[in-house]
């Protein structure tokens, strides 16, 4: 296959580059910059360009665009560059795969489309919650729709927390549990989504090559656990205790609306689309996942 990947020098982006090249793929890469090598090809979402013949011969389109969701308060300035690295890029991205015929396009979005659902299960046919997250991944999706209405295979991947070796979430903790600082955040009773780093390259991959699937993907570990059991999942992977508790007020205090939206809430979501159609998890629990993302 020929795929086309946008976001490509990120934590996902980069493992998926090199899985699929070892596995023979033609990987051509969308870059923000002036091309560095013959698999580049230039394109610019403010301006609405990308380079002649970045799309011919297509395949598949992965988008991975957007720009991290940091651990810091949310200023007006900061949640506007989380929309528009993602609903700008995207529509510009549909746009072209739909003018140029691309079959499929594997569009990244988040699993914290949910919102906070208290503990209630949900799938893909769950509503979205209300939030600027929700918000923001809704309109996400809907910047999909030139090319769904091309006729292209639209997969949305409503991804959680990716567990890996290098940067997201464990690039943060790691230091603090090895310290024995690690804690749980509030009650701890609020559900933290993960997915390995192999599963999630693993569901990508699965999802090019598997034409029944389309819309809504959550790419989730299939055993939710609440953020306390994910605390205790870590502590023991790193061999060290983790007795302290991040009381809801200081996070609170600390980054605003993001411990309300994302740290202290969280959907417990389940990859029913991806079991029904036959994928298989690598790493089926959170101790299996960190146990992975450790090394």
């Amino acid at each position: 296959m020929r795929v086309v990947i946008a976001g490509s020098s990120g934590l996902i982006g980069t493992a998926l580059v090199a899985s699929l090249r070892r596995d023979g793929h033609d990987v051509a890469r969308l870059v923000r910059r002036r091309v560095a090598g013959p698999d580049e090809f230039e394109w610019d979402p403010e301006n609405a360009t990308i380079d002649d013949g970045a799309l011919t011969g297509a395949d598949a389109v992965v988008n991975l665009c957007g720009s991290a969701i940091e651990h810091r308060r949310w200023t007006g300035a900061f949640k506007q560059e989380l929309r528009d690295s993602r609903i700008n890029s995207t529509d510009v991205l549909a746009t072209a795969v739909g003018a140029a015929g691309v079959p499929v396009l594997i569009n990244a979005s988040g699993v914290h489309i949910y919102g906070d659902t208290n503990g209630r299960v949900v799938d893909e046919h769950a509503p979205a919650g209300t939030g600027f997250l929700p918000t923001l991944c809704v309109d996400w999706e809907a910047a999909t729709a030139p090319a769904r209405a091309a006729g292209t295979r639209t997969v949305l991947l409503r991804s959680a927390s990716v567990l890996a070796p290098h940067g997201g979430a464990m690039g943060k903790m790691r230091l603090p549990y090895l310290l024995g600082l690690g804690a749980r955040m509030g009650s701890g009773r609020q559900y933290f989504p993960w997915i390995s780093l192999a599963d999630e390259i693993g569901a990508i991959t699965f999802l090019l090559t598997n034409p029944e699937v389309s819309g809504p993907v959550n790419a989730v570990g299939p055993a939710p656990v609440t953020q306390a059991e994910f605390n205790r999942a870590l502590a023991r992977g790193v061999h060290r205790p983790a007795p302290w508790v991040l009381p809801k007020f200081a996070l609170r205090a600390a980054v605003g609306e993001l411990a309300d939206e994302v740290l202290l809430t969280g959907p417990r979501a389940i990859p029913a689309v991806l079991e029904s159609a036959g994928y298989r998890f690598q790493h089926n629990t959170i101790g299996a996942a960190v146990q992975a993302a450790l090394g």
